[in-house]
This record gives C-alpha cells, sequence and structure tokens, in this order.
C-alpha cells in the first residue's frame, strides 16, 4: 500500500512543526495515533517555576502525554491529568482545553526530593517521586455536561507505564504510549507518540493480533532524540516508522501556552470565604493571590475588598 502522507485537504508544502499535534491512521490495522512535539510550550510553562530538572523532566512529559490523549477524544471543556502521592512531588497537574490551550504545575518538597536524588541518582522514577499515589484524567465539560474520571495507581516506573496499565485493565483499551523530554539550552523539549486500538476494534484473529504486535514494535523503536529533533518534521517521522503500514495523516490540532486565571474568577472565590478569613491575609493592606500555574500575582485592597463583599 503506498503510504499517505498528504494531511486531507492540505497542500504538498504544509509541514507540521511544533506544538501542533498530529492526527494519523495506520490504514493496513485501523490503528489511529497521535504524535506531537512540544518546545513553546514547554519552555513558557517551565521558565516560570524553578524545578529541579527531575520535576521539570516530568512535567515537561506530562505535558506532552496530556496533549496527545486529550486529541484522541473529543470533548468541549477542558481535559486534565493529576498525579498525586506520598513523595517528594506531593500534586502534578496539566490540563488543556478544547481549543488547545495548556497549561501546568508541580508542588513538591526540595528537602526531600534531594534526599531521593542523593539515593536513587539523577534520573528517579515515578514511585521515587509520587510515593504510593494516583493519576486521575478528569473531562470536565462544564455544568450542563456529566463530568468523566479515570483514576489508576501510580504502578510503573514511567508515567507511560502507568496508562497503559489503566487502559488495559479499566477500559479494555490497547494503548502503547512512548514520551521523551529534555533540555535544550535554557528551554525545555517534550513529545509523546501514542497508538490505540478503539474498543470496539478488538483483536479477534491471529492477524489482528500481529498487527498491533507489529505497530508496538515499530512504536519502540523510536528513539527520544527523533521525537525531540525539530530538524525532524513530524510527517518525515511517521514515514521513516510505519510507512509499510499505509500511514495517513489529518488536520494537525495547535497547541499554546494559556492560563485560565482571570481576577474575576479569583473574586468569586474571595466573595465565598468568610470576610473575617480574607482580612487575616492581608499583607501591608492587601491580600495577594498567585497563580500556581502561571505565577501571576492579583493583589486586591481594601476597595476591591469592599466591592467584592458589597451587598
Amino acid at each position: 500500500m503506498v503510504p499517505d502522507l498528504m494531511p486531507d485537504g492540505d497542500s504538498p508544502e504544509t509541514r507540521i512543526d511544533a506544538d501542533k499535534v498530529q492526527p494519523f491512521l495506520l490504514e493496513s490495522s485501523d490503528i489511529r495515533g497521535r504524535l506531537l512535539r512540544l518546545e513553546q510550550v514547554s519552555s513558557e510553562i517551565l521558565r516560570r517555576h524553578d524545578y529541579p530538572e527531575p520535576v521539570a523532566r516530568l512535567l515537561a512529559e506530562m505535558l506532552a502525554l496530556c496533549g496527545g490523549l486529550s486529541a484522541m477524544l473529543k470533548y468541549e471543556g477542558v481535559f486534565t491529568l493529576q498525579a498525586s502521592g506520598d513523595g517528594p512531588i506531593r500534586l502534578m497537574v496539566v490540563d488543556v482545553t478544547a481549543e488547545g490551550a495548556m497549561r501546568g504545575y508541580a508542588s513538591f518538597d526540595r528537602e526531600r526530593l534531594e534526599r531521593v536524588i542523593a539515593e536513587v541518582g539523577p534520573l528517579p522514577t515515578v514511585p521515587d517521586l509520587f510515593g504510593k499515589g494516583s493519576l486521575a484524567f478528569t473531562v470536565d465539560q462544564g455544568v450542563h455536561s456529566e463530568r468523566y474520571q479515570g483514576i489508576v495507581v501510580l504502578d510503573g516506573d514511567t508515567l507511560a507505564d502507568c496508562l497503559q496499565h489503566y487502559f488495559m485493565q479499566s477500559e479494555q483499551l490497547q494503548s502503547g504510549i512512548v514520551l521523551a523530554a529534555d533540555r535544550r539550552g535554557g528551554a525545555w523539549v517534550s513529545a509523546a507518540l501514542v497508538l490505540q486500538r478503539l474498543p470496539e476494534e478488538h483483536i479477534h484473529s491471529i492477524e489482528d493480533a500481529d498487527d498491533w504486535r507489529r505497530a508496538m514494535v515499530l512504536q519502540a523503536s523510536v528513539k527520544p532524540e527523533e521525537l525531540l529533533d525539530d530538524r525532524l518534521p513530524l510527517n518525515d517521522l511517521l514515514y521513516r516508522l510505519f510507512h509499510e503500514e499505509g500511514v495517513r495523516v489529518f488536520e494537525p490540532r495547535p497547541l499554546f501556552e494559556g492560563c485560565r486565571c482571570s481576577g474575576e474568577r479569583l473574586e468569586t472565590v474571595l466573595a465565598a470565604m468568610p470576610r473575617s478569613e480574607i482580612e487575616d491575609l492581608k499583607v501591608n493592606g492587601a491580600v495577594e493571590v498567585t497563580c500556581e500555574f502561571c505565577t501571576r500575582v492579583y493583589r486586591f485592597d481594601e476597595d476591591d475588598l469592599e466591592r467584592i463583599y458589597a451587598p
């Protein structure tokens, strides 16, 4: 079969660059996939925080994972990945809107993290960083739609291991996930290659099983440096990996850094709290609130509080 690497309805000059999700299909087996490489998105999100390298690397991977998984879904709202545990990293959150706006942050204990690095080296595993914990993914489509959430125990050395275990055990959805992240100068780049077979497309024959095993072998052959190489267009990488399977690509979806915090939202939060508690939070006559995601500081002085708490 001659592979079709032309995005449907696009011109021959179209190239799929960074900060976009490239959907594709392996035509010989109806296995669907997503490939993405985050450069500006991961760099913009990570540069705002003084994260130690293991935390930054894991958050960069989680950004790529969230972008890849969300692109497998049809939703209007927000898709969220949240990992938490009793280890040095207490919480790590990444979300992406249906429009492609991404944000993320991590909360961690620096002293405990330094002790773990001293014990296991510079590349700790997920259990080293989170201890006993869980990974939740949520699709929130607003107040008029049912909220969906899946939770998986952090059972595996990597985020990819944890998600693959969940999909196989809970969703009966065969998945293959490869993640990569690394520092490039003062910036971070991350990437994800996700393959999935839809639930209604269960393997029913030896040929189907062979298709899936072959796809997994081809996916596993990709090197981290290939995923992260900005000189290698995503379509070229897909052709290199899957040309014998007949790979068809579709319209890419852009991703960008975008925090959804706002003064109006914070005013709503403050208004729901007793005024006496807010008074205790004042520093130099005002309440300051810092967004955990983008580190923007919002300041509410006495006039603001009078307006917020006005009848």
